[in-house]
């Protein structure tokens, strides 16, 4: 089994920085991608920001500037460092890696169970 443990949410004013965790753990053989996920309130998941193992990188347009996406091959964990967060980034954030586990030939997206970030005004 392979399992995403998200951390790093919680509660902080306009303007303010997070930065969230993501280790994968488990019978990994290897990652492709990480990702970060995000769902608000009555809002469809979207996606934040995705990173290959190789370290390319891709962002919403709407996070651009001011999310940064970073991964750690070794630890196999994936970060999002969130500056000069605005109200509307209120949501629940779900990590998601692309991962071939040690008894299977290919690769299925895995999903974390999410943290919440709430940014207040």
């Amino acid at each position: 089994q392979v399992q995403l443990v998200e951390s790093g949410g919680g509660l902080v004013q306009a303007g303010g920085s997070l930065r969230l965790s993501c280790a994968a753990s488990g019978s990994i053989f290897s990652i492709n991608a990480m990702s970060w996920y995000r769902q608000g309130p009555g809002k469809q998941r979207e996606l934040v920001a995705g990173i290959t193992s190789g370290g390319s990188t891709n962002y919403a347009d709407s996070v651009k500037g001011r999310f940064t996406i970073s991964i750690d091959t070794a630890k196999n964990t994936v970060y999002l460092q969130m500056n000069s967060l605005k109200l509307e980034n209120t949501a629940v954030y779900y990590c998601n890696a692309n991962v071939r586990r040690t008894d299977r030939r290919f690769y299925s997206d895995m999903w974390g169970r999410g943290t919440q970030v709430a940014v207040s005004s």
